[in-house]
């Protein structure tokens, strides 16, 4: 939220549509832990100086470990004395056309909320499923879950549902107890051990069966 506010601050947020975990957790209730900020730059893009900006901002106020303006990202990467680990930036340059919205961040263990440009859910929602399949990321399928929950339709062929069921049918008790389990309070996580992706299954499940006679 710090950073956030950093980068709010410096009126950097403007050119940023925030996406992933850590904005799901912020903007919208996501119960799991992710610690990075990611973006997809909005609008217009001048790469250099973007990422000029941001270690700038950053730098002014936290140790700045490491810094790159690759190919497809930018990437800045802070250390505070007073937080455990360090902290990533990351916005990607192209992430070709996507929607957005305001939203409001927030926490619990945080005084002031910060308003953003989010990407909408329903977008972010096709993004996960994408990414379930290229990297078979079980946090990937407890997004989508998250957001089938809040009233997020899966809008995929039968083929794509049958391949991200696939997928979810992988997953080992391992995964669950330790990949997922380490990313959530330690009160819930003994549900998706037995429950597994039930809702998400269930829905990918109707979606094999849309476009059937």
């Amino acid at each position: 939220m710090a950073a956030l506010e950093q980068l709010h601050s410096a009126r950097l947020l403007s050119r940023l549509a925030f996406i992933g975990g850590t904005m799901l957790r912020l903007c919208h209730g996501l119960d799991r832990y992710s610690v990075d900020l990611d973006f997809w730059a909005a609008g217009r893009l001048n790469a250099a100086r973007l990422f000029a900006d941001l270690k700038r901002a950053m730098g002014g106020r936290w140790k700045i470990r490491d810094a790159a303006n690759k190919r497809f990202t930018l990437l800045v990467e802070i250390r505070s004395a007073e937080a455990p680990r360090a902290l990533t930036i990351e916005v990607r340059k192209d992430a070709g056309a996507f929607a957005s919205e305001p939203a409001i961040a927030f926490s619990a263990h945080w005084p002031r909320q910060v308003l953003v440009t989010a990407v909408t859910l329903p977008d972010l929602m096709r993004r996960k499923a994408v990414a379930l399949l290229d990297r078979k990321e079980i946090r990937d399928a407890f997004d989508m879950e998250h957001m089938l929950k809040r009233g997020i339709h899966v809008e995929e062929t039968p083929d794509r549902a049958r391949a991200l069921l696939d997928k979810i049918d992988t997953f080992t008790r391992t995964d669950y107890a330790v990949k997922l389990g380490s990313l959530r309070e330690p009160t819930t996580r003994k549900y998706y051990l037995s429950a597994n992706f039930k809702i998400l299954a269930g829905a990918l499940r109707e979606r094999m069966s849309a476009e059937r006679p």
